[in-house]
């Protein structure tokens, strides 16, 4: 059993009483340098985290198997914390918790925001653009700050978004004699701060910001394409058939500019996604959508279909929008499917059209033709002018046969 113990940077004095009899009867201790620091000295053999950490973490446990071993975290070790981590490596009959108070409910109770009503975003090991998605107007968003110069790389990207007028108020060493409040805009923000910092952030949109709402169908603008793109009205259907839960894992095959991963994966924070595209410029371009558009941890596979596909994990729903008459592509993607998935197939060729109708014909499940048309100028008047007619095949998979 390891046993993992939450600590603030109050250090030793927060502690409750059961989590000092932890430390006090540990044989090992683990944790960074500085959590190592705040706890007295005791007969316990002290391991300082090497980095990287994850790669280690595996052998590391194995060493140390046999003793009785006490992992420091920070604040609530299930927030953001190693003790998910070790619970996803060792199970968790192996880990017991002892949180703390998390940085989280330290920042909302200084602030007087109510806990539920707050979005979050960890920087810490992740890429800043993943704070993109929770920009929206109103909302209200706690940022884990990694460095000094977090809240400067924070306001900047506020700004660039168009939201500088943002109020931004950085809490430091939450919990410590030393905690301090910086207040300020984003458009105005200047100066580091502590290493230990949470940045809060009021998203107030000004004339430039560009809101880019949850609902599937983001307007075709917001991604960078070269025509290859499943049109804004067409995503919409297509997503609401590939029907998205929390957790699940797309593949986006013949991607193009990655539309339809980028929306899968802004449906909810836990959702994971693979783009497979073959070309190298619109590999590029799916990237930076991806990074724009707020989730950078999207998934992309540069190959031709199907045998880009070998190896990848199994996935919950499948996406075809282009290449669907390779050979063996359909096969390839039906089969991976796990019980429960769906398989969603965009044509707008005859021959691809008539290999869905096939597939169509001898499994079932839902057949749709899509046709949009929209207002455009015709002379000094105004019609209709169509768009390519799009064929949306759909289907569940109720078995493994």
């Amino acid at each position: 059993m390891i046993t993992v113990v939450g600590i603030g940077a109050d250090g030793w004095d927060g502690l409750p009483a059961e989590s000092r009899r932890v430390l006090e009867a540990a044989e090992v201790l683990m944790g960074a340098s500085r959590q190592l620091g705040l706890v007295p000295r005791s007969g316990a053999e002290r391991v300082a985290w090497p980095s990287p950490l994850l790669p280690a973490l595996p052998e590391l446990m194995e060493r140390y198997a046999d003793r009785q071993v006490c992992v420091l975290a920070s604040g609530d070790p299930m927030f953001y914390g190693i003790g998910s981590t070790l619970v996803r490596l060792l199970g968790a009959a192996r880990v017991r918790v002892l949180p703390h108070l998390s940085s989280l409910s330290l920042a909302c109770a200084r602030l007087g925001w109510p806990v539920e009503q707050v979005d979050v975003v960890s920087l810490v090991g992740r890429p800043l653009a993943a704070l993109n998605a929770a920009i929206l107007p109103g909302r209200r968003v706690l940022v884990l700050g990694a460095g000094r110069d977090a809240p400067a790389l924070v306001a900047g990207l506020l700004t660039g978004l168009g939201y500088g007028p943002s109020p931004m108020t950085v809490l430091s060493d939450l919990g410590a004699a030393s905690e301090s409040v910086r207040t300020g805009t984003a458009e105005k923000w200047a100066g580091a701060t502590s290493v230990l910092q949470v940045i809060a952030v009021e998203c107030v949109a000004g004339p430039g910001a560009e809101p880019f709402a949850r609902v599937p169908g983001l307007p075709d603008t917001a991604f960078e394409h070269d025509g290859q793109l499943t049109k804004r009205e067409v995503r919409a259907v297509s997503l609401s058939r590939l029907a998205p839960l929390p957790g699940e894992l797309l593949w986006d095959v013949g991607a193009g500019a990655g539309s339809i991963a980028v929306e899968w994966l802004r449906a909810h924070p836990s959702n994971a996604a693979v783009a497979v595209e073959s070309r190298a410029d619109r590999v590029a371009a799916i990237r930076r959508n991806a990074d724009r558009l707020g989730v950078p941890a999207l998934r992309v596979v540069e190959g031709r279909a199907p045998v880009a596909l070998e190896g990848l994990p199994a996935p919950d729903a499948v996406f075809v929008g282009g290449g669907a008459t390779a050979p063996g592509m359909l096969e390839t993607c039906w089969a991976a499917l796990r019980p429960g998935g769906r398989l969603v197939v965009n044509a707008v060729t005859l021959e691809s059209e008539s290999l869905v109708a096939g597939w169509y014909a001898r499994l079932g499940g839902d057949l749709v033709r899509l046709s949009v048309q929209r207002a455009a100028p015709v002379g000094g008047f105004t019609g209709w002018r169509a768009a390519m007619p799009v064929t949306v095949w759909s289907i569940v998979r109720e078995d493994v046969s």
